[in-house]
């Protein structure tokens, strides 16, 4: 006997799919995540990543990459899947699965304004205070994709200012990899892989001497990705 779809879809229970966003952001310092005073109960006030509930004409990435600017207000920023987070009792309020997704931006191209609408804070990643439901684990999962991708892709396009010195990628690095690196053996790595155009600018900004200033080679950035590669240090 055949069973009607239709109506079998229909008697099923309802399972809610929501995305939450793991924003991390580079201030030339640190490497910081983004987090926000849940408005809603269950666990009003907590922090929290930001998510939302996917609608029913909504794609999840399409979803992930609405909540991401309406909490930052940018728009083509690097966005990636992470993981999907489906146990049964891990959210109080309904029968949820999250679709966790992680995003770099530059703490500076944020808008202030958000961070005021939405009640949020940036936080060092040895600082981030208790989060709620399995949102820590999440934090923990994206921090270990950023560190396994950092190896095998050049970060800094999404998380730097288009001129840079070396130094200010090794720190970059050093946040990610969360752990000092040796100076000469990274700017010994790092130009090996030939995607950084130098430039005759100089940030005097450290000393009178100055540290030049390099950007990204697209071109050979895309070739090297292709290519694949190793960068461990």
């Amino acid at each position: 006997m055949l069973i009607n779809a239709t109506h079998q879809y229909r008697v099923e229970q309802k399972i809610l799919v929501a995305v939450d966003c793991i924003i991390f952001g580079f201030d030339s310092k640190n490497l910081k995540l983004l987090l926000f005073r849940r408005k809603v109960e269950p666990l009003r006030g907590s922090w929290s990543l930001i998510g939302a509930f996917i609608k029913n004409d909504s794609s999840v990435l399409d979803g992930a990459k609405q909540i991401l600017f309406e909490c930052t207000g940018l728009e083509d920023v690097y966005l990636e899947e992470l993981k999907t987070y489906g146990d049964v009792d891990r959210d109080p309020g309904e029968r949820v699965i999250s679709i966790a997704h992680y995003s770099l931006i530059r703490i500076n191209d944020f808008e202030l304004e958000h961070v005021e609408k939405f009640d949020a804070r940036w936080f060092n990643l040895d600082e981030i205070p208790e989060l709620i439901l399995d949102h820590r684990q999440m934090v923990e999962d994206a921090i270990v994709k950023l560190k396994n991708k950092a190896r095998h892709q050049p970060i800094g396009f999404n998380l730097l200012p288009e001129y840079f010195t070396i130094p200010e990628l090794q720190t970059l690095y050093e946040s990610i990899y969360q752990r000092e690196l040796d100076p000469r053996n990274f700017r010994k790595k790092i130009l090996s892989l030939d995607i950084l155009n130098k430039t005759t600018k100089k940030d005097k900004s450290g000393s009178k001497k100055g540290a030049f200033l390099y950007c990204f080679n697209k071109e050979k950035f895309d070739t090297l990705i292709a290519k694949g590669y190793n960068f461990e240090i």
